[in-house]
């Protein structure tokens, strides 16, 4: 006897009751802040150094530092959503990620270091909440909303690149200005959230802490989803910290390098849109996920053969648009394979928390085997096979079904 398979609530009636461009306005303008006060500091590192007299190891923490506090705090932001509702707790975000950009444009290692903390912070609390937020506003529209912030995300995270030192260049204040322009961003955004500070407010008692009872963590679907977005951050941020040192072995000049590293993030910006909005449709993502792999390995074997300046250049538009796709089927799994807003945020947590872990490490372990061995080639295979990995975990978290819900995370 057939029988149908129980369609969970939130499919039928979304719970939200505000205005909905509002808060698309305000999603959008969230998205904005999530990676530029990153990706700009990248090409004002080395002014950076010299202006402090750090080292190089000092000054690659610039960029580590705000992922391993998406590590720590990824795990902690579901609890704060709970106990002042989704709405609060991505303005207290916003407002964290404004002050730390404030402290860091000053020009001590102390402040520079305590900003960029807290700019971790900040952005931890918004990257893991975003989706419960789509979740419970738009339970039909998963897809297409993930690629809407998706690709608001990704094109600030290019902009943030490639402004930094032109505006380093224009302002009086020089990379202190140049890193500081980003707050008003930020004001924006907490400007424009201010409607949704109300939504979500949990009426339940936030629940201990209780990782061995939690069910996601006794879920290999869970765990699947999880190893995705981590070995996709690993793959993200290693060959941003390393793309243009990769290059140039190549014998590409360290200009053309650099524009390269714009371009990677820049061609998979339709991607970034239109693979949520297919996965969004579909009850199955592993022939996406497929599909993805085999572009990215396509494009990772020219990196490692190639050293024509065409070859090259088609490798890296490959790796581009499989990471923009990466990046943006991540962030629906956590809504479609949750089975609610709050369980969506839970996992959300727990993905990211392991994936900023894992891309923390990638640029380090990268960064060293280079040191050690004196050629790119064996970090170029490492990344091959860091890509094999991701496949194997993205069939399984591709597959048709729900993470187990947890009654106590309830919101």
């Amino acid at each position: 006897m057939h029988t149908q398979k129980h369609t969970p609530a939130y499919i039928q009636k979304s719970r939200y009751s505000g205005d909905r461009k509002l808060l698309i306005i305000g999603i959008i303008l969230i998205a904005f802040n999530l990676r530029p006060a990153i990706t700009a500091v990248g090409p004002l590192i080395s002014t950076i150094r010299e202006d402090l007299g750090i080292s190089n190891g000092m000054a690659g923490m610039l960029t580590t530092l705000p992922l391993l506090a998406f590590a720590v705090l990824s795990a902690l932001a579901p609890r704060l959503g709970l106990r002042l509702g989704n709405g609060m707790a991505i303005q207290a975000g916003v407002a964290i990620l404004a002050f730390g950009i404030l402290v860091r444009s000053f020009e001590s290692i102390t402040t520079i270091f305590t900003g960029t903390a807290l700019i971790g912070i900040g952005i931890a609390i918004l990257n893991v909440l975003l989706p419960g937020v789509v979740k419970q506003a738009f339970p039909l529209k998963v897809g297409v909303m993930t690629g809407l912030y998706s690709i608001s995300m990704s094109l600030f995270a290019s902009i943030g690149s490639g402004v930094s030192v032109p505006f380093a260049n224009t302002l009086d204040s020089g990379w202190q200005g140049s890193l500081l322009v980003w707050s008003l961003l930020a004001v924006l955004a907490f400007i424009a959230w201010l409607p949704q500070k109300d939504l979500q407010k949990s009426v339940h008692k936030v629940p201990k802490m209780d990782p061995a009872n939690n069910p996601l963590w006794r879920s290999k679907l869970a765990w699947q989803v999880t190893f995705f977005m981590g070995l996709q951050s690993f793959l993200f941020y290693s060959l941003i910290a390393w793309l243009p040192e990769i290059l140039q072995s190549r014998g590409m000049d360290p200009a053309a390098s650099g524009w390269m590293l714009s371009w990677l993030q820049i061609i998979g910006l339709p991607a970034t849109f239109l693979i949520p909005v297919l996965a969004g449709r579909l009850k199955s993502q592993r022939g996406i996920i497929m599909g993805i792999g085999i572009v990215y390995l396509t494009g990772m074997f020219g990196m490692l053969l190639g050293s024509a300046m065409l070859l090259l250049t088609i490798s890296i538009s490959l790796v581009g648009i499989a990471q923009g796709s990466c990046i943006s089927l991540a962030l629906t799994l956590l809504g479609l394979r949750a089975p609610n807003a709050a369980q969506a945020a839970n996992l959300s947590g727990m993905a990211q928390s392991f994936g900023y872990l894992l891309a923390a490490s990638g640029p380090i372990a990268i960064g060293y085997l280079y040191d050690y061995v004196h050629s790119w080639t064996p970090s170029i295979v490492i990344l091959l096979a860091v890509v094999c990995l991701m496949l194997i975990a993205g069939i399984g978290a591709g597959k048709d079904a729900y993470v187990p819900d947890n009654p106590q995370a309830e919101a």
